[in-house]
């Protein structure tokens, strides 16, 4: 079996309403709008097909693209299954770039069509080729959250996701007036009661003196986590704010290489990691970062792309959390299925996805190479 030939999309996936967060409102980004896909789908000689996919947001898959293309080549006429020395090579081919951001984020969408081909090849689901502890995974929404939307709103969905069989709702804070962000966070815990889990998500907007404070001043309400209370990167305030609150903290999914995960590991900043399967190179490097967050006896909520980490989380020792948003929904015509709280594990071989009709007309570039040319 070798791998005949390679095809890469770019698409643009619409929202059906622009989202805003923190970064929103410190002024620092645009509201979101669009969701940029970069898909591998690699067919071998005997006609079995796999398919990956990275994303961007704002800015960056046209990159991505481009450098998937320009190394495209060394995957034709290998061995799909060697996927280690297979990752290698292509990180050799882009070497000058390094080996994280742009250039990896590139591989992540080979890496999992290899590994979607590979559980296809064994007739599994990727929860059980890679070792499933469990069928199903603890669920929780994100999009109904967002800081654009008023609060009653908010309360309405999060009541909608909850009816739904979700079984935590995440909000979004980081607004300059902190003071808001309390009020809508007492309204949003006394609207679905305190047992329900609740989560919160600052996206990196505050110094150290407000996370402490904020994180202070939440601690009866019995959070899950506070998410990305700091910059991605400051990972001596995160391990100082971890140490401080009972409240757990939740970071990781900006980072893009396997130390700068490892970092935050190694200085016990985090109790729950979030990496992300797309930005941090692939499903590959994922597995190594996952090994060592267990060994640290860490909880693992892998951030967004939940129809890729709904496997990763069911093959993780400890019950994590997958982040519900459906925002890539439309590009694949299978659809997750959510009861009792918890995300069923699909019970087709690989990912268990496949790209719909309808997704072509959010194509923007096109490229497919083979051994035949």
């Amino acid at each position: 079996m070798r791998i005949d030939s390679v095809r890469l999309g770019h698409y643009a996936v619409p929202l059906a309403n622009p989202v805003s967060d923190a970064k929103v409102a410190t002024g620092r980004q645009r509201p979101l709008s669009q969701i940029d896909v970069l898909t591998c789908e690699i067919t071998t000689d005997d006609g079995l097909g796999g398919l990956g996919f990275s994303y961007t947001t704002r800015a960056g898959c046209r990159a991505q693209f481009a450098h998937a293309r320009e190394v495209a080549g060394n995957l034709l006429g290998e061995d799909p299954s060697d996927i280690g020395r297979i990752y290698d090579r292509l990180l050799w081919a882009g070497a000058s770039v390094g080996r994280s951001g742009v250039a990896t984020q590139a591989l992540a969408a080979v890496d999992v069509a290899l590994w979607d081909l590979k559980a296809k090849r064994a007739g599994l689901p990727l929860a059980k080729l890679l070792g499933a502890y469990r069928d199903s995974v603890r669920v929780y929404n994100t999009s109904g959250g967002y800081l654009q939307a008023p609060l009653e709103e908010v309360k309405e969905k999060a009541g909608q996701s909850l009816g739904s069989g979700i079984g935590g709702i995440k909000v979004k804070v980081g607004q300059p007036d902190t003071r808001e962000d309390l009020r809508r966070l007492a309204a949003v815990r006394e609207h679905i009661g305190e047992g329900v889990p609740l989560m919160v998500d600052a996206n990196q907007q505050w110094d150290r003196v407000t996370a402490l404070r904020f994180g202070r001043a939440v601690e009866e309400l019995g959070l899950v986590w506070i998410e990305e209370p700091l910059d991605a990167y400051d990972a001596e305030g995160h391990a100082q704010l971890a140490a401080a609150l009972d409240t757990p903290i939740a970071t990781g999914e900006m980072l893009s290489s396997v130390p700068d995960l490892v970092r935050l590991i190694d200085l016990r900043a985090v109790g729950y990691l979030q990496p992300d399967v797309p930005r941090v190179g692939g499903i590959t490097p994922y597995l190594k970062v996952a090994a060592l967050a267990d060994h640290a006896g860490l909880q693992v909520a892998p951030h967004f792309v939940m129809e890729i980490h709904v496997h990763l989380a069911a093959a993780y020792p400890r019950d994590s959390w997958v982040e519900h948003i459906e925002w890539l929904s439309p590009l694949f015509r299978e659809r997750l299925d959510i009861e009792g709280g918890r995300m069923i594990v699909p019970d087709r071989p690989g990912l268990g996805l496949s790209l719909a009709e309808e997704a072509r007309a959010w194509r923007l570039d096109d490229f497919r190479t083979s051994k035949g040319r």
